[in-house]
């Protein structure tokens, strides 16, 4: 067991290095260029969105709505501290500070709407991340509506790295306790209840990790972008991070990341098309829930595990 334990994690740490020196080498030969650079960037940091989103409906099971208000703040804290203290010191410390903010912020919210079901919780998360957006829109600080212009600071390596972090970091609380706590709270709440589980407190433990992540989300979107205004997160935002979720499959990291690809390089695709974009964007959204009503992978995963396992079966079938 702990032999395919480290064989599991040197094949994932062999495909994260292979896909870094992959993309890099493709940038560097200039197959990748700034425009595509960019839709990778977006498509990367939507993926850091989903995953935390994930983590509240796929694995927990509560319906939000919020998620871009977390952003928001990661976004704001960055983009004023960058303003204070100009270079990657400013910015480093505007995402320690949006984590602060996102992980009380969420506490707060969290405990007294947490206890609503269903669309009534949809409601109110939508409520709290319009308040954000109109608290940031009123604030000095913040330049109102007009934004912020800011400096790019931040690189690919640098997306790249906090994507596989933040990867990680789900991954790894879906398979602990709490994270299993948390798909019981999912699949049947009221028997996890009878089982001693207190239920509102790994809701709100999933929660807080979610928005802490979705808040570096903004961070990054804030540091690669140069600039942030009130109107980049409203409610529209928080339903193309759930599009993403949906497609991909609800549980499903692997959907995620394969949800928020295809989606980014169809945006990209259909940017030419803008008479019928939205249009054709919706029509093939519509086609999947028909056809994959849970998505592209439902709560499936890809793991090298899974497929020793079909090796070893495989093996023991031919001898």
């Amino acid at each position: 067991m702990k032999d395919r334990f480290k064989k599991t994690n040197l094949c994932w740490l062999a495909a994260i290095i292979l896909s870094y020196v992959i993309l890099t080498a493709l940038m560097q030969a200039g197959i990748i260029d700034a425009v595509y650079e960019t839709v990778l960037s977006t498509i990367m940091i939507n993926i850091i969105l989903a995953i935390s989103l994930n983590l509240i409906i796929g694995i927990t099971g509560q319906f939000s709505l919020g998620h871009a208000g977390f952003m928001c703040i990661g976004a704001y804290s960055a983009g004023v501290m960058m303003k204070q203290m100009p270079g990657m010191g400013g910015f480093l410390v505007g995402i320690l500070i949006g984590f602060v903010i996102s992980a009380l912020v969420a506490l707060i919210v969290s405990i007294p709407t947490l206890r609503l079901k269903g669309d009534y919780l949809a409601i109110a998360t939508l409520g709290f991340g319009e308040i954000i957006r109109i608290i940031v829109l009123n604030m000095t600080i913040t330049n109102g509506a007009a934004g912020l212009v800011l400096q790019k600071v931040v690189t690919f390596p640098f997306i790249f790295a906090a994507m596989v972090l933040s990867t990680i970091v789900i991954v790894n609380f879906g398979c602990s306790a709490p994270g299993r706590a948390c798909i019981s709270v999912r699949e049947d709440e009221i028997a996890s209840e009878a089982m001693g589980i207190n239920t509102t407190k790994y809701k709100v433990m999933a929660f807080v990790i979610g928005a802490m992540i979705a808040s570096l989300a903004g961070a990054l979107y804030a540091g690669n972008f140069y600039v942030i205004r009130p109107d980049m997160f409203t409610f529209n935002r928080s339903i193309d991070i759930l599009v993403i979720v949906v497609f991909g499959g609800m549980g499903s990291m692997t959907g995620s990341y394969i949800a928020a690809i295809v989606i980014g390089l169809l945006n990209n695709f259909l940017q030419s098309f803008a008479a019928v974009r939205m249009i054709i964007y919706g029509l093939a959204l519509v086609l999947i829930m028909i056809f994959r009503p849970s998505g592209l992978l439902g709560t499936k995963e890809f793991t090298f595990t899974s497929l020793f396992n079909r090796f070893s079966k495989r093996k023991g079938e031919a001898q």
